[in-house]
């Protein structure tokens, strides 16, 4: 049972100018690529081989850091290009989760960009569900909150890359640019999917 590439679903140009064609080009072609490979390379022969991409990140302490890498890379980069977009507004359920929570979408930005900017290094900022909630909190690398080694647990419905390839090419070593112009590209509808969900 072989991992693959999940296709991108619309085209590199598509939420320019806030994240540019070569880096989205890059990123899922190369990087994501890569962390398929490896996944696989690393799961050759071993029992994990027949597991799902979920099974295995639930249980990842029971395998060797490289499918905790690249397999936690494969299922975050996955989950990032699902909730990119454009064309969509904040509404329903969502909405109010998010203002009762954070006081507004301008409250919740603020916690997710804190939290993306001040993650040492490479990881990702995550809005996610926790015990019916809305909790933000970050991870180191390609960590994520599904992992049974989580200092934070629930279930992710956005996550933001804040590993220097997500947005090095146009906005350099200004993180924090780049966590304030990717708002403009977040697929609400996908996310608000994925919040009836984790409920």
């Amino acid at each position: 049972m072989a991992h693959t590439l999940p296709a991108l679903g619309y085209a590199f140009d598509a939420l320019e100018p806030h994240i540019d064609a070569q880096t989205m080009q890059i990123h899922h072609d190369k990087h994501h690529q890569a962390y398929v490979d490896n996944l696989n390379k690393a799961l050759a022969g071993t029992d994990g081989e027949n597991k799902s991409l979920e099974e295995l990140i639930a249980n990842v302490s029971k395998y060797p850091m490289a499918v905790r890498n690249n397999g936690g890379g494969h299922w975050n980069h996955t989950l990032f290009w699902e909730i990119l977009g454009t064309g969509t507004t904040l509404g329903g359920k969502l909405a109010d989760a998010i203002n009762s929570t954070f006081g507004s979408l301008d409250g919740l930005k603020e916690k997710m960009n804190t939290a993306g900017a001040t993650r040492f290094g490479s990881g990702w900022a995550w809005l996610i569900v926790k015990d019916g909630k809305l909790e933000v909190c970050s991870t180191p690398n390609q960590d994520n909150p599904l992992m049974d080694i989580a200092e934070v647990k629930g279930t992710p419905i956005l996550g933001i890359d804040v590993w220097e390839h997500a947005y090095y090419l146009k906005y350099q070593n200004k993180r924090p640019d780049y966590l304030n112009a990717i708002w403009n590209v977040i697929n609400w509808d996908a996310v608000a999917k994925k919040y009836e969900a984790a409920l």
